[in-house]
């Protein structure tokens, strides 16, 4: 059962364009948006945010962008997100799937830089419940990275905190192309679907 039912045709009408924009990428809109999108404007100020922050170009490759994104929605416990941003970072970052699977073992897998390490350590610092994060993760992020970058890294963390309420609070129901991908390539690793796939 969902939690709440997604927004009336009148709602969908207003925010059309984005929910286009993401069928090109994905193929679908997410779950996520069908019921954001009963508060058109909240749905836009997201999808606004969302593109600033994951797919403008800057300093920090898209890849690693939603890798980070990926770890701090695992250490918060939300599946959903980090089944999508997973699968993201295949497709939009073009990160190829051995690194995907490896994602929970960036630690200690030679597939990861040491910049790579210093930013998905951050991300799983700042998801866990309460953050962990100290001032040795700013020590070695700026080994790696300009502060603009750093700023940029912290942005990802922060629009998945949101997001990441958001899903787990109204138990978004994965995709069946999300599902499928994330059971094959982070399942391995120890992913649930949790109440995401109900």
């Amino acid at each position: 059962m969902d939690r709440i039912s997604p927004a009336t045709p009148e709602q969908f009408a207003q925010i059309a364009d984005h929910m286009e924009r993401w069928k090109k990428i994905k193929g679908y809109p997410p779950n996520s948006w069908l019921t954001m999108a009963r508060r058109p404007r909240v749905l836009r100020a997201y999808r606004d945010l969302h593109t600033s922050v994951m797919m403008d170009e800057g300093e920090v490759p898209k890849a690693l962008k939603f890798m980070v994104a990926e770890v701090v929605s695992n250490a918060a416990g939300d599946s959903y997100c980090a089944a999508h941003n997973a699968q993201n970072a295949a497709i939009i970052g073009d990160t190829p799937a051995e690194k995907v699977e490896a994602l929970w073992q960036f630690q200690t897998s030679p597939l990861f830089t040491p910049a790579e390490r210093a930013a998905l350590s951050l991300a799983l610092a700042a998801g866990n419940h309460p953050p962990a994060v100290t001032d040795e993760h700013f020590v070695e992020l700026k080994k790696h990275y300009s502060e603009d970058a750093i700023t940029e890294i912290v942005a990802v963390i922060s629009l998945l905190g949101w997001l990441n309420r958001w899903n787990q609070t109204l138990a978004t129901r994965l995709e069946d192309s999300a599902l499928a991908f994330a059971n094959k390539h982070l399942a391995p690793s120890g992913w649930t679907p949790g109440s995401c796939a109900r």
